[in-house]
């Protein structure tokens, strides 16, 4: 595996910008790694490695960066669980270890560094300092992957009996005899809701963002 500091640079260049959650989630990849004997994630062990994050935050994009998953090779899953955490499982041998940031790191950043006022640079100064034990807990878990979880499983491609687009990985609900797709299924509950086809019936909503904000963990 690249050195941490190669690895923090590949991490930023990801990200956009280096932050206190850049280092946090490469410490916490390469921890998981090295706990499952795994020394080249995105090299020669890169079948062997399934992650899940449990937060949409900075740390993430470092995790998917050191461990080489990806939500598209479907061995990055994410739970949407507002944790700063993480699972890593090697498929060879079936083990798995799951590993969550310390509350009490944002603390002990404060006492290490009380020079430094900004909050961002604290962590990131004492985040490459702490040692792992002041940093994360971590455990051995067990996790279930179904086979059709699994990165590169090809399944039946389905067209819902409603919208006609196509469903893959058996993402359907049957309902009286037909097969729906999950926003057809519970139009409700779905992400968007459909304005129509012509392009005056859209009013779209205007949101102005005034330059990257990062406050991590």
């Amino acid at each position: 595996m690249e050195s941490f500091d190669d690895l923090l640079k590949l991490a930023e260049t990801a990200h956009g910008h280096l932050c206190a959650g850049q280092i946090l989630g490469v410490r916490m990849a390469t921890l998981g790694c090295r706990r499952l004997g795994i020394e080249e994630p995105r090299g020669t062990d890169r079948k062997r490695l399934v992650t899940y994050v449990e937060i949409d935050r900075c740390a993430t994009d470092a995790i998917g960066v050191v461990t080489g998953c990806r939500l598209g090779k479907r061995a990055l899953k994410f739970r949407d669980w507002g944790k700063m955490a993480a699972t890593f499982v090697d498929l060879a041998s079936g083990r798995a270890v799951r590993i969550a940031a310390l509350e009490s790191s944002k603390q002990r950043a404060r006492e290490l560094h009380p020079e430094i006022e900004n909050k961002n640079k604290q962590q990131m100064l004492a985040y490459r300092e702490l040692p792992d034990e002041e940093l994360f807990s971590e455990g051995w878990v067990s996790v279930h992957i179904e086979p059709k979880e699994f990165p590169g499983y090809k399944g039946d491609r389905i067209a819902c009996a409603e919208c006609g687009e196509g469903i893959s990985y058996e993402r359907i609900i049957e309902r009286d005899g037909r097969i729906l797709c999950f926003a057809c299924a519970d139009p409700e509950a779905r992400y968007y809701q459909p304005l129509g086809t012509e392009a005056t019936e859209y009013a779209p909503t205007m949101v102005t963002i005034s330059g990257p904000k990062c406050e991590c963990p």
